[in-house]
């Protein structure tokens, strides 16, 4: 094209994105309108509610955010053409201005290529600067052009410095991540994702196509996403608003399983046993021991006649509950009704008409009845059947059997048990096994699709708590068995997907990086040798980024002067060191003058923060600084997988300092 035409092209772009914007602040407006208005119009007070609800969301989702752009691309089919972009703008007669890149036309945008043009003639990709359209590039697929990854404006997308939450990458999703987000509800896959391919980023974008295929199914039964710690979480907080979908919940594994106060800290021998999964079935056995077959008949009056019902007919009432394999709760129920059913049998046979529902409530209510219950089916709180367990060694022999050693039944025992349940300083752990215990006893409220992000450092336990609320729905599970640092972290995606109760899960490898650089990339590769799980290294498409290992005298003073130097830079900063060398670095750097946050401090606007190895995990910063590997080596049992870990945390430079030699792997 001449330039005059390229500038006339780029100023007709110019200002469809303007009238984008009217016309999304315009349909806010709408929507604000309803808002106030929605009581005057609705029906009765529940409609009034119910409605009030919808159009506050409704307002939540147009909101615009002026530094991000409402398109990114373009599609022309011959004559038609649509422009992409983060969510739907119509004008005021219902025309689509922008089409969500949802949308199953917008499919093409991530999946044409020249040698499938899937009837795109040109694909246009456009440059954005703070909001404003700067620039574009276009591919005629139909001539056999394309760009790939040396397009320049996908490249400046990927490769951009950021300071603050992670962002959405619906501009930059590639046709392998773009076939794992659109795969349908209910397939259950789980990725297997190398440093910088993109995991996380798929998890999320895939929660945002679920719930725009399937809205009001998914608004029902709900989406989860569940991450490792809260720094994680508040990190990823933002993607999702930003894509206009902003009723996902966000919880640790810690947040669902929340039933006591955690207040004190396992032994490492007590914390292994009680993660895992032989676990389940003691729990089971000793909640199942509590049934008795009943020896005695009850006798049971109404006032005017007295009923009975013998041994042998309570005895096959609780045979059967049990062979239902219903959960405790619910089988306790299951009992009195039937024993119910049984007197309510007696008074027809003997008044020849059905009693009334006031009677059986009190049958069932009553004296004989609820001791009965008591006797052979009592009931029992998730919190007292854990603390029974841990307290009482005789119920834990009887309970774990052969399941358990010695030794490990010893680990689990408490030395010097509470009086009481709410007097028991519980764990971590504990919390999980009374979770589990509350699954036995009741069913827990499930979600129509779980995200589950870090999820090789899940125990078979934690595990668990999850299918527990996922049994009907879905489940995406990403993750990186050479990341994992817990004690009981995953070797095999397999074992996993059977605790989480989806065995037949595709397992899908990444291993294409577009966000850390080659040159980390392959220091980190040195790792993987010494990390025991069998896992594809992975590759880079960059190779712009910048790697520095330094031997320094002093540890403080290089890391304020690498600090000082990656400031130079755009972009955010990490220091990344042992857990007991952080307190120490962050006052170096305040004697120094350089303002420095903490992982959880996402509010702040100190470009620079100072990060504990163990709260690295899913993170991403454009310069890292690793000070001292060897320490965070040594500071734990997987102590190599921990600084595989941080290795991978750098999307633009990494500088590693140290005073003792490093890890042999990387020497």
């Amino acid at each position: 094209m001449p330039a005059t035409d390229l500038d006339t092209d780029l100023a007709a772009e110019r200002d469809h994105l303007a009238a984008s914007r009217v016309a999304l602040r315009h349909m806010r407006e709408r929507a604000e309108a309803l808002f106030a208005t929605g009581d005057k119009v609705a029906g009765d007070a529940y409609t009034a509610e119910q409605l009030g609800r919808h159009m506050a969301r409704r307002v939540a989702e147009l909101a615009d955010d002026p530094t991000t752009p409402l398109f990114f691309g373009k599609l022309t089919f011959g004559a038609d053409r649509h422009h992409v972009g983060r969510r739907h703008v119509t004008d005021e007669a219902g025309e689509p201005m922008v089409l969500d890149w949802r949308a199953p036309i917008s499919r093409a945008f991530y999946r044409a290529s020249a040698r499938d043009p899937q009837g795109v003639t040109v694909r246009r990709r456009f440059g954005f600067n703070a909001g404003e359209l700067t620039s574009f590039e276009d591919e005629h697929l139909d001539r056999g052009e394309e760009l790939g990854t040396a397009s320049r404006i996908l490249t400046a997308e990927i490769e951009r410095p950021r300071v603050g939450p992670m962002r959405d990458i619906v501009a930059t999703i590639q046709p392998e991540q773009d076939e794992l987000v659109r795969a349908d509800l209910a397939d259950s896959i789980c990725v297997q994702g190398a440093p910088g391919t993109g995991k996380t980023a798929v998890g999320l974008h895939r929660a945002a196509y679920l719930l725009y295929l399937h809205r009001e199914r998914l608004r029902r039964s709900g989406v989860l996403i569940v991450g490792p710690n809260r720094a994680f979480l508040s990190y990823i907080a933002a993607v999702l608003p930003a894509l206009g979908e902003v009723e996902v919940a966000q919880a640790t594994v810690e947040d669902l399983v929340a039933r006591v106060p955690v207040r004190a800290v396992d032994p490492p021998a007590a914390a292994a046993v009680k993660h895992d999964p032989r676990l389940a079935e003691v729990l089971r056995r000793a909640l199942h021991g509590y049934v008795r077959k009943p020896t005695d008949p009850i006798m049971v009056s109404d006032g005017s006649y007295r009923w009975r019902i013998e041994p042998e007919a309570l005895r096959r009432v609780v045979d059967e509950a049990r062979r239902e394999g219903l959960p405790y709760g619910t089988g306790r129920e299951r009992v009195r009704a039937r024993v119910v059913g049984l007197l309510q049998r007696q008074a027809e046979a003997r008044r020849a008409e059905s009693p009334s529902d006031a009677w059986l409530r009190r049958m069932g209510k009553c004296k004989q009845v609820t001791e009965f219950l008591d006797a052979c089916w009592p009931a029992v709180a998730p919190e007292g059947l854990v603390f029974t367990l841990l307290s009482d060694p005789a119920a834990l022999t009887e309970a774990a059997g052969e399941l358990l050693t010695a030794e490990e039944q010893q680990a689990l025992l408490w030395a010097k048990p509470a009086r009481t349940t709410k007097a028991t300083r519980w764990t971590a752990a504990d919390a999980i096994l009374i979770d589990e215990a509350a699954g036995l006893i009741e069913r827990a409220p499930g979600f129509g699709h779980i995200v589950v992000d870090e999820a090789q450092d899940l125990s078979p336990m934690q595990c668990r708590a999850i299918a527990r609320r996922s049994e009907h729905g879905s489940v995406t599970l990403l993750g990186d068995l050479a990341q994992g640092t817990e004690p009981w972290a995953a070797t095999d995606w397999r074992e996993s997907l059977a605790h989480l109760g989806k065995p037949d899960a595709a397992v899908v490898p990444l291993t294409i990086g577009f966000r850390v650089p080659a040159a980390v990339v392959e220091f980190a590769n040195r790792l993987l040798p010494a990390l025991g799980v069998d896992v594809p290294a992975a590759q880079s498409l960059r190779s712009d980024g910048e790697l520095a290992v330094r031997t320094v005298t002093e540890l403080e003073p290089a890391t304020v002067a690498e600090v000082r130097a990656a400031l130079a830079h755009d972009g955010s900063v990490a220091v990344i060191a042992a857990d007991d060398a952080v307190d120490r670095l962050r006052a170096a750097l305040a004697a120094a003058g350089v303002d420095s946050a903490t992982a959880d401090d996402v509010e702040t606007a100190a470009r620079v923060t100072v990060v504990p190895a163990t709260l690295v995990k899913g993170l991403e910063y454009d310069h890292v600084i690793v000070v001292e590997p060897a320490r965070i080596v040594t500071a734990e049992p997987r102590g190599l997988h921990r600084l595989y870990v941080v290795l991978t945390r750098a999307v633009s430079r990494l500088a590693v300092l140290h005073t003792d030699p490093l890890p042999a792997p990387l020497a």
